[in-house]
């Protein structure tokens, strides 16, 4: 056991979760070197201690006709809790972000966001993002090309790899 409390055969299985979701059972367990029953005990047991926090499907963003993808770093005029709350409840509500990261440094928040074009996505920066009551300032940059994406967890501290 490491001291996470995983085994080795924990962690593999985790990688090869991470790898494919959808991966069946008896597939997952030739893979780790294991029994199919204890395998499928293993994964609940993992999923219990809250290791697993859910399976998803990656999309297409160009197929669903996404075709921009922006980075934005977001300054905040006020700091107060409440303020910042605000801000906090009103871009996790647009459907456009994705994901909002609080930051240190020169910005205070990290948005991914995904529109269709260019056009709608000034829209959405200018007409919903710099009209939020709080936001001081919006630095964007658009993504080329994804070279690494959400490739999963990185789990070589948890255990030697094998």
């Amino acid at each position: 056991m490491t001291v996470s409390g995983l085994s080795k055969t924990d962690v593999r299985i985790l990688r090869e979760l991470q790898k494919d979701g959808r991966i069946s059972n008896v597939d997952l367990a030739e893979k780790v070197g294991m029994a199919p029953s204890p395998c499928l005990r293993r994964v609940k047991a993992l999923q219990e201690k809250g290791m697993i926090d859910g399976y998803t499907a990656r999309l297409n963003r160009k197929k669903l006709g996404l075709g921009v993808q922006a980075v934005c770093m977001v300054k905040l005029h006020d700091h107060a809790e409440e303020a910042v709350a605000q801000f906090v409840e009103a871009v996790t509500a647009m459907p456009e972000v994705t994901a909002c990261y609080s930051m240190t440094g020169r910005s205070d928040f990290m948005l991914m966001i995904y529109a269709t074009d260019l056009e709608n996505y000034g829209r959405i920066a200018t007409h919903r993002l710099l009209r939020l009551p709080n936001v001081q300032d919006v630095e964007s940059g658009l993504v080329l090309e994804v070279l690494k994406g959400d490739s999963g967890l990185p789990l070589n501290h948890l255990s030697p790899a094998g």
